[in-house]
């Protein structure tokens, strides 16, 4: 399964340029998308993914 971190509730754009994104659930900042760190540093796939919920998401 691919990982979207766009869509996860721990991703977040930080303010380091050489770093811009980052994963609270893991709390760590990289160039890459965190899901492509863990699976590359542990050979598995994200297990701390938690879906965006959006304002006003009727869906659910």
């Amino acid at each position: 399964m691919k990982i979207d971190c766009f869509k996860c509730q721990h991703f977040r754009v930080t303010w380091d340029q050489t770093n811009p994104r980052g994963c609270t659930a893991y709390g760590f900042k990289t160039k890459q998308l965190p899901s492509l760190v863990v699976r590359q540093s542990s050979g598995m796939d994200c297990l701390k993914f938690v879906q965006k919920i959006r304002q006003g998401d009727t869906s659910r």
